[in-house]
């Protein structure tokens, strides 16, 4: 099939008139036109009902102009990359995470980069299910677990685990809280067992509810977990890194904890070039950095 009448084609749909499309093409009218007639005969079919008003597509021409709308859209991103190479950091960058992270450890950190690079474009997609980066579902990923699919640089960010946190008001006014049996006189606030989440944390809330916990709130991500502990609802189940920017919560029974939980970033190797890419690498690389040196003291004084 002929790109250059396919392009004209997409103009004109785009457009709604060959004589805008024109304008925009710096063809003439008639050229365009021609180039339609052509395509159409090509194809054995009408694309546009001609009116009065302007141009209407046809069902045959809804079909291919969401053709040529994914071709254009995928020539944008593939020019965006060419310059994103060369230039300056900007355009759109797809990051996926899990909700936690990326809700309560990424999220408020993005700040910082779009300071360095404004023109940044960022799609944050939080979810549970691992998206294919080879098949471009996402750009860059962070996730609990280093990643199977194949062609992925992937980069070890650090290791966390799941641990027992409170704050002072509730422990203020509840029963003691010394050894994990006495978990049968606190409520418990954690994900839901039947959630998808790491196996480290959902065995760490077995081992926690085995003690007959009278009391329980159950929630389908650390970010409904978190308001909860610091509402003074109970005791919750919530990944370590939320110490650093979240002061207020205490940690209790530090003897009980989970097996370590890796937080690997990836990337397609066809993105090994982009800056975009190294952009938003360096940075969580860098704000990782801090958050294990602010860790570091926190430990220190616990």
């Amino acid at each position: 099939m002929d790109w250059d009448k396919l392009r004209i084609f997409h103009a004109v749909a785009d457009a709604g008139s060959l004589t805008h499309a024109g304008d925009a093409l710096h063809l003439s009218q008639s050229a365009v036109s021609r180039q339609i007639r052509a395509l159409e005969e090509a194809l054995g079919t009408t694309l546009f009902h001609r009116h009065a008003r302007g141009l209407i597509l046809t069902e045959q021409g809804e079909l291919l102009f969401d053709a040529t709308s994914a071709m254009a859209k995928k020539l944008d991103s593939a020019a965006a990359r060419i310059r994103d190479s060369e230039e300056e950091v900007f355009g759109e960058l797809k990051v996926t995470s899990t909700v936690g992270f990326g809700t309560l450890w990424l999220a408020p950190r993005l700040v910082k980069l779009y300071e360095r690079y404004p023109d940044l474009k960022i799609d944050l997609m939080l979810e549970e299910r691992v998206l294919d980066l080879p098949m471009r579902e996402a750009d860059v990923a962070i996730r609990m677990k280093e990643p199977a699919q194949a062609d992925l640089i992937r980069k070890r960010l650090l290791n966390i685990r799941m641990r027992l946190y409170a704050t002072e008001t509730y422990l203020a006014g509840s029963a003691p809280l010394e050894r994990l049996e006495d978990m049968h006189n606190h409520r418990l606030i954690c994900q839901n067992p039947s959630t998808p989440q790491v196996s480290a944390g959902a065995q760490l809330i077995q081992q926690v509810m085995a003690q007959d916990v009278p009391s329980m709130l159950t929630v389908n991500n650390y970010f409904g977990v978190l308001q909860g502990v610091l509402n003074h609802i109970g005791v919750g189940i919530l990944p370590d890194y939320l110490t650093v920017d979240f002061p207020g919560i205490l940690r209790v029974l530090p003897e009980i904890e989970s097996v370590e939980v890796p937080v690997f970033l990836a990337y397609p190797e066809e993105l090994r070039q982009s800056r975009r890419v190294a952009a938003f690498r360096d940075f969580v690389q860098e704000e990782i950095m801090t958050y294990r040196r602010l860790q570091s003291g926190d430990t220190a004084t616990e």
